[in-house]
């Protein structure tokens, strides 16, 4: 899975990292390298944020032995398809 990032050197000397396809989904460092390496965190916890949300939204009955979810991460709709 890939995702743009967009890394901006802010006022104060630090840069802010930010991942567009993610709404919401910033976070900063003291070099790009670390504010890339913030990012990956954050990144994971935002996916598995949305997963935990989907699969709230999804009831499965108790015959189903496999169900398939698709995560929409693309806006902040968090649409889900079982």
């Amino acid at each position: 899975m890939k995702f743009n990032v967009v890394i901006q050197k802010d006022e104060e000397g630090g840069y802010i990292a930010e991942c567009p396809d993610l709404p919401g989904c910033i976070t900063e460092g003291d070099t790009p390298d670390e504010a890339i390496e913030n990012l990956n965190e954050a990144i994971i916890g935002c996916l598995k944020s949305r997963l935990k949300c989907a699969i709230k939204k999804v009831k499965v009955k108790e015959s189903d032995k496999i169900v398939n979810i698709s995560l929409d991460i693309s806006n902040n709709s968090n649409s889900i398809h079982a």
